[in-house]
């Protein structure tokens, strides 16, 4: 007479491999959820500071750059630099890609801030076709470089 042994689970046959790959796939997903909700955290603290939303919205209400890139004029991609600040006191020196339907540009911001209100040296916009620049601290227009 045979004697039937029952056959092992899948898992006691396989757990010296399964739990140490289970058990570094898991810290991979939650060191890669981590990073994202960092800089997800990081880009919307630098959207929602005031010179990140001073330039958008100034560019979007410049009738000169309104007519070289079309309506709506939305933000296209990561802003560059630096934004620095503390209590009343900060420094920017930015720049925002944005794009319209009919053409590309970037916004450079400089500035500082000082018992909590920006002042900004430096505001103005580059249309990508052109290279020119227009001016949107003093709203003379564009300039050519």
């Amino acid at each position: 007479m045979e004697e039937h042994t029952p056959r092992k689970s899948w898992f006691k046959r396989n757990w010296p491999w399964v739990v140490p790959v289970g058990g570094c796939f898991t810290i991979i997903v939650i060191f890669f959820v981590f990073l994202g909700s960092v800089v997800f955290g990081v880009s919307k603290a630098f959207t929602n500071s005031a010179p990140y939303q001073d330039g958008l919205l100034k560019a979007q209400q410049d009738e000169y750059v309104v007519q070289k890139l079309g309506e709506p004029i939305e933000t296209n991609g990561i802003m560059n630099g630096s934004l620095k600040f503390e209590n009343d006191e900060g420094s920017v020196d930015i720049s925002i890609p944005i794009k319209g339907p009919d053409g590309e540009a970037r916004i450079y911001i400089v500035g500082t801030k000082q018992n909590d209100t920006w002042t900004y040296s430096e505001l103005y916009v580059i249309l990508e076709e052109t290279n020119e620049q227009v001016d949107l601290l003093w709203g003379k227009g564009s300039e050519e470089n």
